[in-house]
């Protein structure tokens, strides 16, 4: 029997991958024409890396462009830099982070899945509608950036289409949406020659009511700045300079290049989410990654977890699939192993917008939560629970037998 996926991200191209292999007819519908765009989720974790080893594709994939980033390492006053983090006291060769443009990721991900003869990728083409037939979903209605309209009809529907779902809305799936204090403006600034020699790193900055992160990437820094959430229109409203001199004042090791911001058009807004579906399924119709739970930036794990949903999806329903079409009991099978693990990582967004987030961002304190810092100091337990947690994930899942290949 037949998929169809709407949403061309690291989770609808992974579980197409995957069901490919498993000798499913699988169809990703990409609205977009290409994967383009800035400032995507770029993070990719030591559970995504194993992943792409269990896959056959290890080798390939460490031949992309990427950097590594070092652990996290805040100010503390009176004691100097602290490490919050310790990926590299993970396991080897599984103890890091890579920083991998989206678009790399993606584009790779396609090339392997159009391998399989039973993978299709449409681009410039967006699911629009559900069918429904029986009681349940048959599959999706879809337009093509040329205007033109059609249906596909599939045993299984899987929207993976981000935290905007046009499928969950149509489904008439409406998720629990939970307080986050911050947006993102996301920008970048170029990285000198002689910048190459320091390690790739995550460099806070703190101030008062504002706080930024910068990100080392091949050849230039991308920066997120945090600002109060909706004060979007008030902050652009103050003109690039003063913007200019919000940066410089955060992370005056870029003072000398903020210039190079030419306009607040550079600035990108991320309109943060934190929000979860009761029920990821209806008869027909599966929901994964952003669709069924918006992630906070906090701690970088959303295209992850993401991912993880499509592995666990792709072991249990590859089966039921080559059978025929899957129960309603079979998609809920994947909500129940995959709802623990967003549960216990949105909780953790949350006591971090908490202990860091809403302190600094409401102007009750300038830097990061000095008993955490030292807590994490003293007790190497703590930042190895954490870079664990982050890396690897509350129930990391394992490529099935059926869609392991050799590596090349």
């Amino acid at each position: 029997m037949s998929v169809v996926i709407s949403g061309g991200g690291p989770a609808g191209m992974v579980l197409g991958l995957m069901l490919a292999r498993a000798g499913v007819e699988v169809t990703v519908l990409e609205k977009h024409g290409d994967f383009l765009r800035d400032f995507r989720g770029d993070t990719v974790h030591a559970s995504t890396v194993r992943l792409m080893d269990e896959l056959g594709l290890g080798r390939e994939f460490a031949a992309l462009p990427q950097s590594r980033l070092g652990n996290m390492v805040v100010p503390v006053p009176g004691v100097g830099q602290v490490a919050l983090s310790a990926f590299d006291k993970l396991p080897a060769p599984y103890n890091y982070i890579a920083m991998i443009p989206q678009w790399d990721l993606l584009n790779f991900l396609v090339a392997q899945a159009e391998r399989e003869p039973t993978f299709t990728v449409r681009m410039n083409t967006e699911a629009t509608g559900l069918i429904r037939e029986g009681g349940r979903v048959a599959g999706v209605r879809y337009r093509t950036r040329d205007g033109e309209e059609g249906e596909i009809r599939a045993a299984l529907t899987v929207a993976a289409d981000g935290r905007h779902s046009t499928l969950r809305r149509e489904a008439g799936l409406v998720p629990q949406e939970y307080p986050v204090p911050f947006d993102v403006w996301w920008f970048r600034l170029p990285r000198h020659a002689h910048e190459q020699a320091v390690p790739p790193n995550l460099a806070p900055g703190f101030g008062h009511g504002e706080m930024a992160l910068s990100l080392t990437r091949d050849d230039y820094f991308q920066i997120a700045y945090f600002l109060p959430k909706g004060a979007d229109a008030q902050r652009r409203a103050e003109g690039i300079e003063r913007f200019r001199d919000r940066i410089a004042r955060l992370m005056p090791q870029y003072a000398d290049r903020v210039d190079q911001l030419a306009s607040l058009d550079d600035v990108h807004l991320l309109d943060v989410k934190l929000n979860r579906l009761d029920r990821w399924y209806t008869d027909g119709l599966l929901l994964i990654g952003d669709a069924a739970h918006a992630m906070s930036p906090a701690g970088g794990v959303g295209i992850n977890l993401a991912i993880q949903d499509a592995v666990a999806a792709a072991t249990l329903l590859a089966e039921p699939l080559r059978r025929g079409r899957p129960t309603v009991a079979a998609l809920a099978r994947v909500q129940r192993r995959r709802q623990r693990p967003t549960v216990i990582l949105q909780r953790m967004q949350r006591m971090l917008h908490g202990l860091m987030f809403t302190p600094v961002l409401s102007g009750r304190r300038v830097g990061p939560p000095v008993q955490f810092a030292l807590l994490a100091r003293y007790v190497p337990a703590v930042r190895l629970g954490v870079s664990r947690l982050i890396a690897l994930g509350p129930r990391p899942e394992h490529a099935p037998d059926f869609a392991r290949r050799p590596a090349a």
